[in-house]
């Protein structure tokens, strides 16, 4: 029983407490498992004195030796202890299990089977582990588990500690990128009044000393839009936002985005130079320019692509946006068996129609263009067509990685489109955007022309082709329940 093994180890750890601190506050700088595994002859040649400190993850007794397996976070390597050279062996002997943090310092040299190890001439146990680690006890072949106790699935599988690795390499293209293009990272509040920038959800908090009600965000886009107000041109930011809606294989509750804004350009401009990122994130992530989304290899090394939107929609839907009233898409959505709210207005169906037939279509990358300026509320129109705004979204594997768009710097038309907005959220559609004042009022001192564009941590897991939470070390999940 667990119970039984924990008061095993906590009997050890009594042992080794008459000998020395279990939970000392520093070790000897560590030279790193890897480091002495890529350096091996030159210092065992030498025999430069080294130092080791890692999780051990498994031990083999012979007695009077122990060969002990010790990880830290890039490499293994094997630890050996015998009686006649190592300093403390028999108190580490009575006291380690699989699981402890060991230091130990020595030389390098193989063993007759010729693995390279570490000779430890002094070790010591710098933190007991009163748990088994996973392999020795129950392992972690539960989704749930993994999920909910990532540290665990981390000890046992390099792989995941790999993952993260790229992730911060995702992020970081990402800030160098801009950077390197002259934008400013920037950082906005995440408590919001009013929320926007976006359709969805939001979760309410109270402020005590303000004794109010505030939003946390769902959107970083109009913060950065009142930066262009005020004179920044070329602007980023990269954070956490919150939108309160489901769970499934693409969407989290609380997550990375990043949004960049750009005076002076539009969409145009904006869908080169994302193009110009997401090429440089596959290949940085993925190694190539090719990804994989289940059986279907995603070729990124080719030109983006533009595919229109009404065209598309036509093609795999049925339906000329054009000429389709609000009835119409009732009724299609209806014929598709599509959910649909008693509030939902004609933007949310034209949305939910194309999220069924459209989009997963939309495999090999693209730019789709040009939607109606029902779904868009904050992007400009198109000149010679006002049924349409200047957007467009990178597509690729059947889903959405990037939105951008020229943005809507009229005061007097966002604002009406705000108003339909708030219309259709006394209607019902908790989703659709509120009335912000504030933002208008900004506008209406004056906002440059310019090109928006948002992506989240969302292309990181189509990269890979895992579920957007198995991507994040700590995913919100429900309360474990205790027996």
């Amino acid at each position: 029983m667990l119970e039984d093994i924990i008061g095993e180890r906590k009997q050890k750890l009594e042992k080794w407490r008459a000998f020395g601190d279990p939970y000392p506050p520093r070790v000897k700088k560590s030279d790193g498992a890897k480091f002495l595994a890529e350096n091996f002859s030159k210092l065992e040649k030498t025999k430069k004195k080294i130092s080791l400190d890692g999780r051990v993850t498994s031990i083999r007794d012979q007695g009077n030796i122990l060969f002990v397996d010790v990880q830290d976070e890039l490499g293994r390597i094997q630890a050996v202890l015998n009686k006649r050279e190592t300093k403390n062996f028999s108190a580490v002997k009575a006291s380690l299990d699989a699981g402890d943090f060991l230091s130990v310092s020595g030389t390098l040299f193989k063993t007759k089977k010729g693995e390279k190890s570490v000779l430890a001439k002094d070790a010591l146990i710098v933190a007991k582990s009163l748990r088994p680690i996973p392999k020795e006890w129950f392992g972690l072949e539960d989704v749930e588990t993994k999920l909910r106790k990532r540290y665990l699935d981390s000890i046992v599988n390099p792989h995941v500690r790999e993952l993260f690795r790229k992730k911060n390499s995702f992020w970081r293209t990402v800030r160098d990128f801009l950077m390197d293009e002259g934008f400013l990272e920037v950082e906005n509040p995440v408590l919001e009044a009013v929320p926007g920038g976006a359709e969805a959800e939001p979760f309410v908090t109270h402020h005590n000393a303000l004794d109010e009600d505030f939003y946390l965000r769902i959107s970083l886009e109009l913060p950065l839009k009142k930066m262009l107000v005020g004179g920044f041109e070329k602007v980023f930011e990269i954070g956490r936002i919150f939108r309160n809606e489901g769970i499934d294989r693409e969407h989290l509750q609380d997550y990375t985005q990043m949004e960049v804004y750009w005076a002076y350009a539009d969409y145009n401009d904006m869908m080169k130079l994302t193009e110009k990122l997401y090429k440089k994130i596959v290949r940085n992530v993925c190694g190539s320019m090719k990804s994989k989304k289940g059986s279907e290899i995603i070729d990124w090394s080719k030109p983006l692509k533009k595919v229109e939107y009404f065209d598309l929609f036509k093609k795999y839907a049925g339906i000329d946006l054009a000429k389709a009233s609000q009835e119409d898409l009732k009724r299609e959505a209806k014929k598709r068996k599509i959910d649909f709210g008693p509030g939902d207005g004609k933007g949310r169906l034209i949305d939910l129609i194309y999220k069924k037939t459209v989009r997963p279509h939309l495999v090999q990358p693209c730019f789709l263009v040009n939607p109606p300026v029902e779904i868009e509320p904050l992007a400009k129109r198109i000149p010679d067509d006002p049924r349409r705004v200047e957007r467009f979204q990178i597509m690729a594997g059947g889903t959405e990685l990037g939105k951008g768009f020229s943005e809507l710097n009229d005061p007097i038309d966002q604002k009406k489109r705000f108003e339909e907005q708030a219309a259709l959220r006394e209607g019902g559609d908790k989703e659709a955007q509120m009335m912000n004042e504030d933002f208008v009022e900004a506008l209406e001192y004056g906002m440059p022309p310019a090109a928006g564009f948002g992506m989240s941590e969302r292309f990181f897991s189509v990269l890979l082709d895992m579920s957007i939470r198995e991507t994040v070390y700590f995913p919100l999940m429900r309360k474990e329940k205790h027996a």
